[in-house]
């Protein structure tokens, strides 16, 4: 029987920048975030590009940040949950938005 095998995460302490996807910034140790209050929990992929990213506030996921991206490694999609709104930003192979 094939267990799913669950993501490895990092994690960050904040993020810089207002473009897509996120740019995380101060990365830090899992055993640290018994100190941290608010964090940030990604996971990438072998290109490391980054295809989730959850902003923890007290053990709770806040936000979450999903991206695809085109095999050329721009940024195709992101899915975006904010207060159980999700919305969708599509990009073209160029990195404009569609």
């Amino acid at each position: 029987m094939n267990q799913e095998q669950q993501p490895e995460f990092r994690y960050f302490v904040s993020y810089s920048g207002v473009k897509l996807p996120l740019k995380l910034v101060n990365e830090i140790t899992e055993d640290s975030l018994n100190n941290r209050n608010t964090y940030y929990r990604s996971h990438f992929d072998a290109e490391d590009r980054m295809l989730l990213c959850q902003k923890i506030v007290y053990g709770e996921v806040e936000s979450e940040h999903q991206y695809q991206y085109y095999p050329n490694g721009v940024l195709k999609l992101a899915r975006i949950t904010e207060d159980d709104e999700v919305r969708e930003i599509h990009f073209n192979e160029q990195g404009e938005m569609v």
